[in-house]
């Protein structure tokens, strides 16, 4: 009898060693489980974040500048009895690695200054491309202004501005046709036309990277050709 009650003892602590066992491994696997879903949780973290810091860098870094100085046109508008300036010339280049710039505009310049028969071709707002150019003066502003473009020196022959090549974007104040301005409406200027001693503001804002704005002082004397250093 002795020995049977003996043998029971040892079997019943060796089921309470088994369950412990059990129990531990339990314990040890749902920690591995937590511990592994937080390490993943952790690094989705960390690779989101990055993600929206080069996101962000690429909102704020410009991809746009300003080559050379901002060329200021002056011309007989219909109505005025002051010549104002028409149109401005900047050149744009893409900054050192920056990304390419989409320049397609719905408008078209036909003619030239020096001809004096200018005009603009509008092809519409299924032509337009992703830039847009905003001014902006102490009397008026323009939220989307007339643009067009021209290649100077290398040029691939399509629509973006890449590294290397440089566009000519004219930003048009008045409508011509065939050489005769009109102070029109927006996307022109009206009767607030810039003249002598005026401060106005381009934006130009591409799809993606920093908006680059340029602030410009008519002088004093108007020529029929300004350089606005």
């Amino acid at each position: 009898m002795m020995r049977k009650l003996s043998r029971m003892r040892r079997d019943e602590r060796g089921i309470t060693g088994l369950e412990t066992a059990i129990i531990l491994i339990a314990f040890v696997v749902v920690a591995a489980v937590f511990a592994y879903t937080a390490l993943s949780a952790g690094l989705f973290s960390t690779q989101k974040s990055q993600e929206s810091v080069y996101s962000g860098l690429q909102e704020t870094q410009s991809t746009l500048e300003l080559r050379g100085g901002v060329v200021a046109y002056k011309h007989a508008v219909t109505g005025e009895s002051t010549d104002p300036v028409v149109k401005v010339d900047i050149t744009l280049a893409i900054v050192s690695g920056g990304e390419p710039v989409d320049l397609t505009t719905r408008y078209t310049a036909t003619g030239d200054w020096e001809s004096n028969d200018e005009g603009i071709t509008d092809g519409g707002a299924s032509a337009a491309g992703p830039v847009i150019i905003s001014f902006s003066s102490e009397e008026t502003k323009v939220t989307q202004c007339v643009w067009t473009k021209d290649w100077i020196g290398d040029n691939d022959g399509d629509d973006l501005l890449e590294e290397n090549e440089k566009a000519v974007i004219s930003v048009w104040f008045h409508h011509p046709t065939a050489g005769v301005y009109a102070a029109g409406s927006d996307p022109y200027l009206g009767t607030d036309t810039i003249t002598t001693n005026e401060t106005f503001r381009l934006e130009i804002k591409p799809a993606t990277g920093a908006v680059l704005v340029i602030e410009r002082t008519t002088p004093a004397n108007l020529d029929t050709i300004n350089d606005l250093h």
